[in-house]
């Protein structure tokens, strides 16, 4: 199946303030984001007309920017109102957004005080993250060669986009493998999360999530302990060695594009989704889907 490439589609982009035609939404090629990943985003998800947790997304963007030591020349309102706008622009309900704001051409170097910041929104129709027949029994994943970094040596409370770097790199590796995605552990050796989602591990009935220390502490990740508590299981967050990998009898991984993902094997070890997995699956696709539902 051919992919339409990013750069050549149908639509409007909010870019500084104004819609442009999608194809004419471009960048300097030495803009400063591009050759230092000067830049930071998010990842939000349309249902039914409506952004799951749009300010919260805004908000994390605003952190992420001020992490990176920049200022995004917007509030978050008016940010939160450019996602809803170009959702309608393009006549979407159901849809990926993609919020972004990086530094601009003006300086060239490692300091970059003098660049313009600039601020982009794009959205576009995605139906799933993963092969919907393969999450529906639980997907594959392998082990990933690098390890999420310290927050001593990176920005790590950020979403920024020079961290993903080790994560398509890793990605690339397992798909050429014929898994779904990787698994990340940390610099310590703990378990820290999937390329691009965040992991619950279950043993005996009881939900075990890696400490956010060294990665994101995600909207979905917050999203899907409410739905837990509620359902009156018991949840620890704790750093978890890698060893105890094989004592887990269900593993899912949850984020803004995966959902609720449930997981069948990591390297040779073999899990079965189960009651809890499934049942936060369902959770989670009710509760963004609430505005679809009958008054």
């Amino acid at each position: 199946m051919s992919l339409v490439p990013f750069d050549d589609r149908d639509g409007w982009i909010w870019l500084d303030g104004q819609f442009v035609p999608w194809r004419e939404a471009k960048v300097h090629v030495l803009t400063h984001g591009l050759h230092y990943a000067s830049a930071v985003f998010e990842g939000e998800r349309m249902y039914g007309g409506e952004i799951f947790e749009l300010t919260q997304h805004t908000e994390r963007l605003f952190r992420s920017a001020e992490i990176l030591d920049f200022q995004i020349p917007y509030t978050v309102a008016e940010i939160d109102a450019a996602c809803k706008e170009t959702c309608a622009r393009n006549g979407l309900t159901d849809c990926y957004v993609r919020p972004i704001a990086w530094r601009g051409p003006e300086q060239m170097g490692v300091a970059a005080q003098q660049t313009k910041v600039h601020v982009a929104v794009a959205a576009w129709e995605w139906a799933s993250y993963f092969n919907p027949e393969e999450k529906a029994k639980g997907i594959r994943l392998t082990f990933a060669k690098y390890k999420r970094p310290s927050p001593e040596t990176a920005p790590t409370a950020s979403k920024a986009t020079g961290l993903y770097m080790i994560c398509t790199i890793s990605k690339h590796a397992a798909e050429r493998e014929g898994y779904a995605d990787a698994l990340m552990v940390d610099w310590r050796g703990y378990i820290a999360e999937s390329t691009g989602a965040n992991i619950f591990l279950v043993r005996d009935g009881v939900i075990h999530t890696p400490t956010p220390d060294c990665f994101l502490d995600g909207i979905t990740r917050r999203t899907v302990m409410r739905l837990a508590r509620q359902r009156g299981f018991e949840i620890i967050e704790r750093h978890i060695p890698l060893e105890e990998l094989p004592t887990f009898s269900e593993v899912f991984i949850v984020g803004t594009a995966a959902e609720v993902t449930p997981v069948a094997e990591i390297g040779p070890h073999v899990f079965k989704p189960g009651n809890i997995s499934l049942s936060l699956m369902d959770d989670y696709a009710q509760l963004v889907r609430r505005a679809l539902q009958p008054a």
